[in-house]
């Protein structure tokens, strides 16, 4: 008999379309958030940087080509930035609040301007704010009722994971964000014995879905909503991590 998934905090794990589902349309796009939904997403993901005017901007990089240079968003207002590039008020105006948001806060000078627009949306309850810098995310602990979210990589925990479980669970930071090759059923066990939930990124296969919801997984990114639906579907199999050729090796959130 193959072994029995794992169990979650979360059952489904809610399904982030990265980039709104980048697979799907053009990166950070309102009709591609939109059409993620629409596919049966229960979550989008986007990454913010602010203007020079306070707004947060929903791009990856944040820079403008200005007389041949880069330059970042922080340098223009939104109107010089250009209509292509959306804000998290219009995301929220476009699409609606019945969804699980995850933002990548690229500048941290914009998680004030993230927390005020999903406040004014009544979606601050919704919201997951990813970042990979520690005090940051313990200031943020303190100035939101949104979800705080641990961004980075196993290697990093100089301290082991059971330690940053430890300290997580201090700290009020609600979830820890791997990349999907990191993770194991035996360390997302560790993450929720201390009350923690557990995501994952980079998951671009049906199969690879399946088995991080077999290891008891809270939360998939990937660029294809179809995809995670599908995995998330799928009967149970032995879980397992996918070989290294089965991963595309991109950035969360």
């Amino acid at each position: 008999m193959p072994p029995q998934p794992l169990p979650s905090l979360c059952t489904p794990p809610i399904t982030f379309a990265h980039r709104g589902g980048r697979a799907h349309g053009p990166d950070n796009a309102l009709e591609t958030f939109a059409l993620a939904l629409d596919l049966g997403a229960t979550g989008l993901e986007t990454d913010v940087w602010l203007s020079r005017d306070g707004h947060p901007m929903l791009d990856h990089d944040g820079v403008v080509w200005h007389r041949g240079v880069r330059r970042p968003f922080s340098s223009f207002t939104r109107e010089r930035i250009g209509p292509d590039i959306g804000t998290l008020a219009d995301v929220y105006q476009s699409c609606g609040t019945d969804f699980e948001l995850s933002v990548d806060v690229k500048d941290p000078a914009a998680a004030d301007a993230v927390i005020e627009a999903a406040r004014s949306a009544g979606a601050e309850d919704r919201l997951w704010l990813c970042h990979a810098d520690w005090e940051l995310l313990a200031e943020l602990r303190n100035r939101t009722t949104a979800h705080i979210v641990d961004s980075t990589r196993v290697r990093r925990m100089k301290e082991g994971p059971e330690r940053r479980a430890a300290a997580m669970a201090d700290s009020g930071i609600d979830a820890v964000n791997l990349p999907a090759k990191d993770w194991t059923g035996g360390l997302a066990a560790l993450f929720h014995r201390f009350g923690r939930l557990c995501f994952g990124w980079d998951v671009q296969h049906i199969r690879l879905a399946a088995a991080l919801r077999d290891m008891g997984l809270d939360g998939l990114y990937g660029d294809h909503v179809d995809r995670l639906i599908a995995g998330i579907a799928s009967p149970s199999e032995p879980a397992e991590p996918a070989p290294d050729g089965d991963i595309c090796e991109a950035q969360p959130a």
